[in-house]
Protein backbone atom coordinates (compact mmCIF):
# COMPACT_ATOMS: atom_id res chain seq x y z
CA UNK A 1 0.00 0.00 0.00
CA UNK A 2 1.21 3.38 -1.06
CA UNK A 3 1.37 6.24 1.78
CA UNK A 4 2.02 9.69 1.90
CA UNK A 5 2.87 11.56 5.40
CA UNK A 6 2.27 15.45 4.67
CA UNK A 7 2.60 17.29 7.79
CA UNK A 8 3.13 21.18 9.04
CA UNK A 9 5.24 21.29 12.51
CA UNK A 10 6.04 24.84 14.11
CA UNK A 11 7.81 23.72 17.47
CA UNK A 12 8.34 19.90 16.64
CA UNK A 13 5.76 18.44 18.17
CA UNK A 14 3.53 17.47 14.90
CA UNK A 15 7.01 16.35 13.18
CA UNK A 16 7.61 13.54 16.22
CA UNK A 17 3.69 12.32 15.53
CA UNK A 18 4.40 12.35 11.91
CA UNK A 19 7.89 10.25 12.43
CA UNK A 20 6.07 8.01 14.68
CA UNK A 21 3.26 7.21 12.02
CA UNK A 22 6.07 6.31 9.51
CA UNK A 23 8.33 4.42 11.62
CA UNK A 24 5.03 2.24 12.46
CA UNK A 25 4.26 2.04 8.61
CA UNK A 26 7.25 0.19 8.14
CA UNK A 27 6.02 -2.75 6.50
CA UNK A 28 3.82 0.17 4.00
CA UNK A 29 5.11 1.83 1.15
CA UNK A 30 5.64 5.47 2.08
CA UNK A 31 5.71 7.46 -1.32
CA UNK A 32 6.25 10.69 0.26
CA UNK A 33 7.17 11.79 3.59
CA UNK A 34 7.66 15.98 4.77
CA UNK A 35 5.45 18.96 4.71
CA UNK A 36 3.42 20.13 2.56
CA UNK A 37 4.27 20.12 -1.32
CA UNK A 38 2.86 21.73 -4.55
CA UNK A 39 2.19 18.26 -6.05
CA UNK A 40 0.06 15.76 -4.38
CA UNK A 41 1.97 12.46 -4.32
CA UNK A 42 0.33 9.55 -5.89
CA UNK A 43 -0.58 7.55 -3.08
CA UNK A 44 -3.75 5.16 -1.17
CA UNK A 45 -3.85 6.66 2.29
CA UNK A 46 -2.59 10.34 2.89
CA UNK A 47 -1.38 10.56 6.60
CA UNK A 48 -2.15 14.27 6.78
CA UNK A 49 -1.12 16.54 9.81
CA UNK A 50 -0.64 19.80 11.48
CA UNK A 51 -0.05 22.11 14.78
CA UNK A 52 -2.55 24.50 15.73
CA UNK A 53 -3.00 27.55 14.96
CA UNK A 54 -5.28 29.81 16.72
CA UNK A 55 -7.86 27.05 17.11
CA UNK A 56 -7.13 25.67 13.46
CA UNK A 57 -5.07 23.87 11.26
CA UNK A 58 -1.97 26.02 9.79
CA UNK A 59 -2.75 27.99 6.50
CA UNK A 60 -0.37 25.15 4.53
CA UNK A 61 -2.40 22.53 5.80
CA UNK A 62 -5.75 24.14 4.80
CA UNK A 63 -4.37 24.82 1.46
CA UNK A 64 -3.35 21.58 0.83
CA UNK A 65 -6.31 19.53 1.88
CA UNK A 66 -8.39 21.75 0.12
CA UNK A 67 -6.93 20.37 -3.09
CA UNK A 68 -6.95 16.40 -2.61
CA UNK A 69 -10.00 15.48 -3.73
CA UNK A 70 -11.29 11.04 -3.69
CA UNK A 71 -8.41 10.43 -1.58
CA UNK A 72 -8.33 8.18 1.93
CA UNK A 73 -7.17 10.85 4.73
CA UNK A 74 -6.36 10.13 8.24
CA UNK A 75 -5.74 13.38 9.67
CA UNK A 76 -3.86 14.22 12.52
CA UNK A 77 -2.49 17.17 15.08
CA UNK A 78 -1.36 18.68 17.87
CA UNK A 79 -2.62 21.52 20.14
CA UNK A 80 -0.93 23.19 23.23
CA UNK A 81 -4.21 22.82 25.09
CA UNK A 82 -5.02 19.71 25.58
CA UNK A 83 -6.61 16.69 27.56
CA UNK A 84 -10.24 17.27 26.52
CA UNK A 85 -11.50 14.85 23.17
CA UNK A 86 -14.40 17.74 22.60
CA UNK A 87 -11.77 20.76 22.10
CA UNK A 88 -10.09 17.63 19.61
CA UNK A 89 -13.05 17.17 18.00
CA UNK A 90 -13.49 20.82 17.60
CA UNK A 91 -10.41 21.39 15.87
CA UNK A 92 -10.99 18.49 13.96
CA UNK A 93 -14.32 20.15 12.63
CA UNK A 94 -12.77 23.05 11.85
CA UNK A 95 -10.14 21.35 9.15
CA UNK A 96 -12.84 18.92 7.74
CA UNK A 97 -15.01 21.73 6.51
CA UNK A 98 -11.87 21.90 3.93
CA UNK A 99 -12.08 18.75 2.96
CA UNK A 100 -13.61 18.00 0.01
CA UNK A 101 -16.33 15.44 0.12
CA UNK A 102 -15.28 13.25 -2.58
CA UNK A 103 -12.54 12.15 -0.12
CA UNK A 104 -13.14 9.69 2.75
CA UNK A 105 -11.83 10.61 6.39
CA UNK A 106 -10.56 7.32 8.51
CA UNK A 107 -10.27 8.99 11.30
CA UNK A 108 -8.63 11.46 12.70
CA UNK A 109 -6.11 11.66 16.17
CA UNK A 110 -4.92 14.34 18.77
CA UNK A 111 -2.83 15.13 21.57
CA UNK A 112 -1.18 17.76 23.25
CA UNK A 113 2.13 19.20 22.41
CA UNK A 114 4.49 21.80 24.22
CA UNK A 115 4.28 25.64 23.11
CA UNK A 116 7.24 28.28 22.50
CA UNK A 117 8.08 29.83 25.74
CA UNK A 118 7.12 32.87 24.61
CA UNK A 119 3.61 32.17 25.30
CA UNK A 120 3.82 31.02 28.71
CA UNK A 121 6.31 34.59 29.15
CA UNK A 122 3.17 36.47 27.53
CA UNK A 123 0.62 34.81 29.72
CA UNK A 124 3.05 35.94 32.62
CA UNK A 125 3.00 39.57 31.89
CA UNK A 126 -0.72 39.44 31.42
CA UNK A 127 -0.88 37.44 35.27
CA UNK A 128 1.30 40.30 36.57
CA UNK A 129 -1.49 43.50 34.81
CA UNK A 130 -4.44 40.99 35.90
CA UNK A 131 -3.41 39.03 39.13
CA UNK A 132 -7.20 38.01 39.71
CA UNK A 133 -7.90 36.17 36.27
CA UNK A 134 -8.57 32.70 37.04
CA UNK A 135 -8.07 31.76 33.02
CA UNK A 136 -4.41 33.14 33.00
CA UNK A 137 -3.65 31.10 35.96
CA UNK A 138 -5.23 27.84 34.04
CA UNK A 139 -3.16 29.19 30.90
CA UNK A 140 -0.45 28.49 32.70
CA UNK A 141 -0.78 25.67 34.39
CA UNK A 142 -2.06 24.08 31.12
CA UNK A 143 1.43 25.56 29.39
CA UNK A 144 3.25 23.77 32.11
CA UNK A 145 1.42 20.23 31.68
CA UNK A 146 2.32 20.57 27.94
CA UNK A 147 5.69 20.65 28.45
CA UNK A 148 6.25 16.94 28.32
CA UNK A 149 3.47 16.04 25.26
CA UNK A 150 3.97 14.35 23.33
CA UNK A 151 4.83 11.71 25.80
CA UNK A 152 5.31 7.91 25.80
CA UNK A 153 1.83 7.46 25.91
CA UNK A 154 0.54 9.84 23.16
CA UNK A 155 3.73 7.97 21.25
CA UNK A 156 1.68 4.40 21.84
CA UNK A 157 -1.46 5.95 21.43
CA UNK A 158 -0.77 7.22 17.86
CA UNK A 159 0.48 3.98 16.96
CA UNK A 160 -2.76 2.06 17.89
CA UNK A 161 -4.45 5.11 15.48
CA UNK A 162 -1.65 4.28 12.48
CA UNK A 163 -2.67 0.55 12.44
CA UNK A 164 -6.40 1.48 12.97
CA UNK A 165 -6.38 3.69 10.00
CA UNK A 166 -4.92 1.08 8.04
CA UNK A 167 -7.53 -1.35 8.92
CA UNK A 168 -10.37 1.05 8.18
CA UNK A 169 -9.03 1.34 4.47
Amino acid sequence: MDIAIIYSSNTGNTKTIAETIKKELKNENVVYFGTTTKEIPVADIYFIGSWTNKGNASDDIIEFVKQIKNKKIAYFGTAGYGGSESYYQTLFERIKVYIDSSNKILGYFYCQGKMPIQVRERYEKMITEHPDDANLKVNIKNFDEALTHPDNVDLENVKKWTNNMLKNN
